[in-house]
């Protein structure tokens, strides 16, 4: 890795308005001795199957802001993965944990009533797309989420397909792995998933399908699916569900066009498949609207959520049109979805995210976009620069021509970050996601900026 340029990191530091308490501040080399003695700790006892791509042993957290065990602090720009979008430790969401947690801490809503489980479930129903009438089905994690929606779909269409997408993470439990095809190791040692799930391509407007016109990229897929898929491979009066994140979270952050989702719909609508939008990594107003979906203007017939929904709780729903969650009870329950203490979190997570942070996601994420617009033309490494809100990619590259994928380069820049003090993660194969919390400010997405611009440009010259 190339070495690290302190006079650098003191300028950015100093660029940023002396807003020191909202900057990173190091104190010792990463990772520090503390860290260290716990990374050693943890690799004896902890699962190995763990991808952990730097040496961060967290202590506290508030706002955007992360403190380690060493003392260290750094800007989080990674936010544990897209889920405290309201910052870590939000002074309204640890009340609200913390009265909860002194009347109620579990009754189980899969047997018995409590009031802010049934107060969760009327905000979502209201939030979410269309004017038909919806129900909530609560869990406590993604995964669990896409699992319900797998059964639901399944259950109401009494058909027994599915369809995902290449590129697609819904998660690792086995319904839920069976419709990834995000990389091959999520997949290998674990025998035979799903039957009866088919795979297409994404519409990739920066790489096209295949690698081959990115212009015409909606119009392929979709091709692909009527003439292709349900030609040759399964007939869609056999099709229950087709599933696809809006924006995918680990295949890179592609945002799916508006006329491709558009058309998605219409040909679900034309076949009677359930249309379900995974809203897990893209939902709770990280776009700047509450679903990624929005921003085309489609009612999915279930949205799935988790992540943001609780700013750190494990807590996840699928929401659906009244009439397409016709279970009947036993179908579908969880013992822990929708606990006390998780829902009382989320409540005050999304009267946070819609009264503040939404339209600040939509403020912050125009902002980067526009000091990013001339990246490309600025650093040869750098393919493209996308998304909504705040769920930015940056795609890199050896040659912006040719568009050869760049995964050690990638790499190499999350790491730079990490002993700058900030934490990003990739995404795909070649590119760096931005999903800090919704409450950052311009200082914090400066720093942030001009942090990975220094990265780059300290990368180029060693290239």
């Amino acid at each position: 890795m190339p070495a690290i340029d302190t006079k650098a990191d003191s300028k950015i530091a100093a660029k940023s308005n002396g807003a020191t308490a909202k900057l990173p501040h190091l104190v010792t080399e990463l990772p520090g001795p503390k860290a260290k003695r716990l990374v050693d700790r943890d690799h004896a006892v902890v699962s190995p199957s763990y991808t952990r791509d730097y040496p961060l042993v967290a202590k506290t957290g508030r706002g955007a802001m992360i403190e380690d065990v060493d003392g260290n602090t750094f800007l989080d720009f990674a936010a544990g993965i897209a889920v405290c979008a309201t910052g870590h430790c939000h002074p309204e969401v640890v009340a609200a944990i913390q009265k909860q947690a002194s009347e109620l801490i579990h009754m189980s809503g899969t047997d018995f009533y409590y009031p802010n489980l049934v107060d969760l479930a009327e905000k979502l129903a209201a939030i979410a797309p269309g004017k038909e009438p919806k129900r909530v089905y609560f869990g406590n994690s993604g995964a669990e989420a896409i699992e319900a929606a797998i059964k639901l779909v399944k259950y109401h269409t009494k058909r027994d397909k599915l369809i995902g997408f290449h590129g697609a993470f819904h998660g690792r439990t086995m319904g839920a792995l069976s419709l990834t095809a995000s990389r091959s190791i999520q997949r290998k040692g674990f025998g035979t998933l799903l039957s009866g799930v088919f795979h297409m391509p994404f519409p990739d407007t920066y790489r096209g399908t295949y690698g081959v016109r990115p212009e015409c990229a909606s119009a392929d897929c979709l091709s692909y699916l009527e003439n292709e898929l349900f030609r040759r491979r399964v007939d869609p009066d056999e099709v229950a569900g087709i599933f696809i994140e809006p924006i995918q979270g680990e295949g890179g952050y592609l945002p799916a066009p508006a006329d491709f989702l558009q058309g998605l719909q219409r040909i679900c609508r034309k076949h009677g498949i359930l249309l379900v939008a995974d809203e897990v990594q893209s939902g709770m107003g990280r776009t700047g609207k509450w679903w990624a979906s929005d921003h085309a203007g489609i009612e999915p017939d279930i949205i799935c959520t988790a992540k943001g929904i609780a700013s750190g709780m494990p807590l996840s729903a699928i929401i659906a049109r009244a009439d397409v969650m016709n279970w009947v009870p036993g179908a579908h329950a969880s013992t822990f979805g929708g606990n006390p203490v998780c829902i009382a979190a989320s409540i005050a997570t999304l009267g946070l995210i819609e009264n503040q942070y939404m339209a600040n996601a939509a403020r912050m994420g125009d902002y980067i976009m526009k000091r990013t617009a001339d990246w490309r033309e600025k650093h040869k490494i750098v393919g493209e620069v996308r998304g909504k809100g705040l769920m930015i990619g940056i795609e890199f590259v050896r040659d912006q021509k040719t568009k050869e994928k760049a995964n050690d380069l990638r790499n190499k820049l999350v790491q730079m970050a990490f002993h700058k003090g900030l934490l990003v993660l990739g995404s795909g194969d070649t590119t760096l996601r931005l999903c800090p919390p919704l409450l950052i400010d311009e200082a914090q997405a400066d720093f942030a900026l001009d942090t990975l611009e220094a990265c780059i440009t300290e990368l180029e010259r060693s290239l």
